[in-house]
């Protein structure tokens, strides 16, 4: 097949729709975990940045460090991700006062004289 093209590796996991909103926000979460992690090391609370440098091996700790930040802030975005499926376009605006009016509305109801 002297036409054929060099068959490139292709992301078919990321066609449908759920996985790529998980990796998008895992990879949000893992940026979020890089930037947190650099300010840690940036700031030094604690002698944080001398700690782990002056041990032997400071890839370890770097690495446990990283891992569990993006563990728990790429599983945070990918939660929110997530439960924000549900939620209509429309809701985003009201922040909750369609209950009061209808809460309003049924105490009204409710202190009518007879």
């Amino acid at each position: 097949m002297p036409n054929a093209r060099p068959r490139l590796p292709s992301f078919r996991v990321l066609r449908i729709p759920l996985l790529r909103l998980l990796a998008i926000n895992l990879a949000i979460g893992a940026s979020a975990a890089t930037l947190l992690v650099g300010g840690l090391l940036w700031l030094n609370p604690g002698h944080l940045r001398e700690l782990i440098f002056a041990d032997r091996a400071p890839g370890i700790g770097l690495a446990l460090l990283f891992v569990s930040f993006v563990i728990t802030l790429g599983s945070a975005a990918m939660g929110s991700a997530i439960m924000a499926q549900g939620r209509k376009q429309e809701d985003s605006e009201g922040g909750g006062g369609h209950t009061l009016k209808l809460a309003a509305k049924k105490v009204s109801r409710r202190t009518r004289p007879m």
